[in-house]
């Protein structure tokens, strides 16, 4: 049988010329960036044509690009850093209800810090209101952290309007944006958006796993959270992981030559998707602002629903039947999907994501995660639909006894 990978926002397979690029690091151009000899500015030209990449994409300057281990220590240097770089100018920070868990746990560590931290609610699609964010500032606020896209609904927060309005009233706050699921689907300008930090993964976006970037406004104040030897400008010192930089911004250059066209057929796999999943009996879709099932609606409906959120995420809850046990089942034929995040699926508590949009309870432990990137096909769905279609009754049946 084919493979089929629906599970992209967990991690994503490297482009090829990627992981030529890679092994060209790891077996010819090895050298300690911090060397002085031939081998090692033939690693440091590396990295700085790998700043100068990123810094293109992002219409920002070189000297604002950090390379870190992912987006987890991007999200701890941005969220720690700031924080503590400016307690002195307030001790309160705040955030949404539905971030991933490197915001969430990394906000748990300033509350134990003495930090009050103000979680946003969001409505039933799961994005908060810009205008909600701007009204929780107070004179102790020194930090908030919106993520662009959420990694288990797909939905998009108003990170340029709340940017904009926060510099216009409250300049000197910093704003930070995980865009660890957005960055390659979307045009992300920090500057134009008023974004003073941002984070980004490189297994998202088709590079190797163990890289990131966070991009660092040269006005925010940021404190390490390691002390090394001085790379980095001492914000993020350690030998740099050129074979991981390289690969992450060959990646990140390879899937911004077509990003346009390619979110285009995301969006058009993702619509027809969308419908035949609700053509399925007791499912509903999560993540589309005002639509729960799409059955009914017209062409035009459903794309403006389908184009309000990312084009890569589709969440649904099929009723009566385990998330866990529709995974393996859907597994056994070769399709892969994720039951929520990769990154909670080995506890046991309940998604703070679904929670937060008021999932019922009987759907909490019923929601599939299916997710594509570019190497999806149309027909890759149309298969994971033929295949729900005949699993579903006979997994209610046993569900059922």
């Amino acid at each position: 049988m084919k493979e089929i990978y629906l599970d992209n926002s967990a991690t994503t397979k490297c482009f090829d010329n990627v992981a030529e690029a890679v092994s060209r690091c790891l077996t010819e151009e090895y050298g300690n960036p911090s060397s002085a000899h031939h081998l090692g500015v033939v690693a440091e030209k590396k990295i700085r044509e790998a700043r100068e990449i990123f810094a293109k994409i992002l219409r920002v300057k070189e000297s604002e690009i950090y390379f870190t281990s992912g987006g987890t220590e991007s999200d701890n240097l941005a969220i720690l850093g700031a924080a503590r770089a400016n307690k002195r100018n307030g001790m309160h920070v705040i955030t949404t209800k539905i971030e991933h868990p490197a915001v969430l746990n990394t906000m748990a560590e300033l509350e134990k810090e003495g930090f009050e931290v103000t979680y946003l609610p969001v409505d039933e699609a799961g994005v908060i209101s810009a205008e909600e964010g701007v009204f929780a500032v107070s004179g102790d606020t020194v930090l908030i952290s919106v993520m662009h896209t959420n990694n288990e609904i797909g939905s998009l927060q108003p990170v340029a309007q709340l940017g904009r309005l926060l510099k216009r009233k409250y300049p000197k706050l910093v704003f930070h944006v995980d865009a660890v699921q957005g960055f390659g689907k979307a045009a992300i300008y920090p500057k134009e958006m008023g974004i003073d930090l941002m984070s980004i993964s490189s297994h998202k976006i088709h590079g190797p796993k163990g890289a990131g970037v966070l991009y660092i406004s040269e006005k925010t104040k940021i404190a390490p959270l390691v002390y090394g030897g001085g790379q980095q400008k001492d914000i993020r010192p350690g030998t740099e992981n050129v074979p991981g930089i390289v690969g992450m911004a060959e990646a990140a250059k390879t899937l911004f030559a077509d990003m346009e066209a390619d979110t285009e057929t995301l969006y058009a796999i993702k619509k027809d998707f969308v419908r035949e999943l609700s053509g399925l009996e007791d499912v509903e879709i999560n993540g589309l602002p005002g639509v729960r099932n799409v059955k009914g609606l017209s062409d035009d409906a459903v794309e403006k629903a389908v184009r309000a959120s990312a084009p890569h995420i589709i969440s649904a809850s099929f009723k009566g039947v385990r998330s866990e046990v529709l995974l393996h089942a859907l597994e056994e034929r070769n399709i892969y999907v994720s039951a929520g995040s990769a990154c909670s699926t080995h506890k046991k508590t309940d998604s703070a994501t679904l929670t937060a949009i008021g999932l019922k309870a009987a759907l909490m432990d019923s929601t599939i995660r299916f997710s594509t990137s570019v190497f999806t096909k149309k027909e890759d769905t149309e298969e994971t639909v033929r295949a729900l279609r005949e699993l579903l009754p006979e997994l209610r049946k046993y569900s059922a006894r």
